[in-house]
């Protein structure tokens, strides 16, 4: 699964994360406030101080605007159904959505 292999690694298999350095998915207050957001952060990544569960977080997670809008809806889909979760779907088209609107803007016309 896209789980595994992408996010597994750091936030472990079980979605428990490690404390203090990876945060946790699983019952996570975080993840599950704002799904456009969460959308955001596989796409985008993230950098810098957090708060998950009320612990402070202070890594990096790098971005995975290399999955398909279906693969990113996959994974969050999974991630805010399981380990204590309980969240809607993520559309492939909600996360083409995101991805469209946090795409960087090319320069304007050019004299």
């Amino acid at each position: 699964s896209t789980y595994i292999g992408v996010c597994g690694t750091c936030h472990q298999r079980d979605g428990a994360g490690l404390r203090g350095v990876f945060p946790p998915l699983a019952n996570s207050d975080y993840l599950m406030a704002d799904v456009d957001r969460s959308i955001e952060l596989v796409l985008r990544g993230l950098s810098g101080p957090i708060v998950v569960n009320g612990e402070s977080y202070n890594g990096v997670m790098p971005p995975f605007s290399n999955l398909t809008d279906h693969e990113v809806a996959e994974v969050l889909t999974y991630v805010r159904t399981h380990f204590g979760n309980s969240g809607d779907p993520v559309t492939d088209e909600q996360v083409a959505a995101v991805r469209d609107r946090t795409r960087p803007q090319r320069g304007g016309a050019h004299p």
